[in-house]
């Protein structure tokens, strides 16, 4: 882990967390959108926006779930992080377009931390995954997941971004009440039990944690998806970290009271998100389980668990 200050890279293995241990996550800092018209100075165009991500990262497999999902992988590049280093987020092999020379491996490798000190010289703070990048004007227009996935649900149509939308206004309401219970409870609650720095953090985190999970399975009691008989944004935003639950938040974030196999219904509906066509392929069990049993705040010995058997066919 690590962090930019005034555009120089430091490696600290110390977690953002308050007084009392708690963990807190910093906001996303690049917030520009891009737009089918054009309004926001971000004009949806093909072959102009670049994402980079991690396949290990829930916020970034949001975004490439929506790539394949809305069949944008013709009309948005992709970079795929290779691990994480010394140097945070690293890529094998950089991208053409505005400032392409300073956005290209030296010696095999680009760190992420360079397209953030590209798009600002003296940026200060935590280099993540997902980046929209705009290789018109080499820079980065958004950093952050959840408007990320809105901009490639509507503002792609005219370029041939595949239907449905997973964002109305006919589910706007529910859709964003969902999200703003779930993300902090579950999605960034595992991280908030993982991470925690106090027993009293952990815990107060871990029961938030299962609070949730058992709510969500009271509510798929009976129905298909979180809104009715097709999935929405809440669906596909929750997905990522149901994928990750068993094979990593259980054991390398303390999360273990239950798995996600013990629930009968998110089990069932677990599985039939992933059976939607191309999501499969943007799955990498394995990954998940190395990438975060790997974290030597949380696993300082940083072995591998074998187990446990996830199977989601």
């Amino acid at each position: 882990m690590g962090v930019l200050v005034d555009g120089k890279w430091q490696q600290r293995d110390e977690l953002p967390t308050d007084a009392r241990g708690n963990f807190v996550r910093p906001e996303s800092t690049f917030r520009d959108r891009v737009t089918a018209d054009g309004s926001s100075g971000f004009p949806a165009e093909a072959g102009r926006y670049h994402l980079f991500v991690a396949y290990g990262c829930p916020w970034a497999h949001r975004s490439i779930l929506y790539r394949k999902l809305k069949g944008l992988e013709g009309v948005i590049g992709m970079s795929e992080a290779t691990d994480m280093g010394p140097e945070g987020w690293w890529f094998p092999t950089g991208i053409d377009g505005a400032k392409s020379e300073l956005i290209q491996p030296v010696d095999g490798v680009l760190p992420l931390h360079r397209v953030y000190t590209t798009a600002n010289p003296t940026f200060t703070g935590r280099v993540t995954v997902p980046v929209l990048w705009d290789k018109r004007t080499g820079t980065i227009v958004n950093n952050e997941s959840g408007e990320i996935i809105r901009m490639m649900d509507a503002e792609f149509d005219a370029l041939g971004a595949r239907a449905p939308h997973f964002y109305t206004t006919e589910h706007a309401a529910e859709i964003d009440a969902l999200n703003a219970a779930i993300y902090p409870r579950l999605n960034n609650g595992v991280y908030r039990a993982g991470f925690a720095r106090s027993q009293e953090a952990y815990d107060k985190a871990v029961r938030e944690v299962f609070s949730m999970l058992d709510e969500l399975e009271q509510r798929l009691d009976g129905r298909r998806f979180l809104l009715g008989d097709q999935p929405t944004e809440a669906d596909w935003r929750l997905l990522p970290t149901l994928l990750r639950f068993d094979v990593a938040y259980f054991s390398a974030f303390k999360c273990n009271l239950r798995r996600i196999d013990e629930y009968p219904n998110l089990a069932r509906y677990l599985r039939e998100l992933y059976r939607f066509p191309g999501v499969a392929e943007t799955v990498r069990l394995e990954v998940y389980r190395r990438g975060y049993h790997s974290i030597r705040v949380v696993n300082p010995t940083g072995i591998v668990p074998i187990g446990p058997i996830v199977n989601l066919e």
